[in-house]
């Protein structure tokens, strides 16, 4: 089976402390799982968290993911979710079942909860830096190819993030389709933020008559 490559919202979680990592829960749980009830025995969450410290300490592939699961002790197994599998043990997702998993998976939903935690996990450490003060929060709007993202059967891949400018986090993050389709994505990028009293940057492709309306009148 020719494995899929990882989603670019785990990718995110690269600098993340991945003792941290079960904050996450509550954040994943938002994602609609895309199988049939019916033979399930990992749940969506219990797989994306696995998925989600695999990448955190440095994960690049589905291969690689599955690998730190098999070295994952039994404590970290069931912090995460993962069921006892008879007699009494635990065992990782194998790369085919996450490879199955995260190719059926909503991409923009798990976007969207990994950039709402990393969203709140920033606005936390900003009160903290300056304790009854609330500074003016900065977002740049960028795209970027991810480098080395292409295969034999499609194209490299591209991404639309919204990244805070003073601690380098992505808040929100949307892939689409080709640099010429950045446009449309603008809206559903941002629409997902609180940007009230927000400074939002972004290059001469996206100052556009309704997408500066939409920001200015509407957000």
């Amino acid at each position: 089976m020719h494995l899929p490559p990882i989603p670019a919202a785990l990718e995110r979680l690269g600098p993340l402390d991945a003792d941290r990592i079960a904050d996450l829960r509550p954040y994943l749980e938002s994602v609609p799982d895309p199988r049939s009830r019916r033979g399930r025995w990992y749940s969506l969450t219990a797989i994306l968290l696995v998925c989600a410290c695999a990448a955190a300490r440095g994960a690049k592939s589905i291969e690689e993911l599955a690998e730190f699961g098999e070295r994952a002790t039994n404590s970290l197994l069931a912090s995460h979710g993962v069921r006892h599998h008879p007699p009494g043990w635990r065992r990782s997702p194998r790369p085919v079942t996450l490879g199955r998993v995260l190719q059926a998976l909503d991409g923009d939903a798990l976007d969207r909860a990994v950039g709402a935690y990393l969203a709140d996990r920033h606005r936390i450490t900003a009160s903290a830096d300056v304790p009854g003060a609330r500074s003016r929060q900065v977002i740049a709007v960028d795209g970027k190819t991810l480098k080395g993202s292409a295969r034999v059967d499609r194209p490299r891949r591209h991404l639309l993030s919204a990244v805070t400018h003073d601690r380098v986090a992505t808040t929100a993050q949307v892939e689409v389709g080709a640099k010429t389709n950045e446009v449309r994505h603008f809206k559903p990028l941002l629409a997902p933020l609180d940007l009230a009293g927000t400074v939002v940057t972004f290059d001469a492709l996206h100052s556009v008559k309704a997408n500066i309306t939409w920001l200015v009148e509407t957000k």
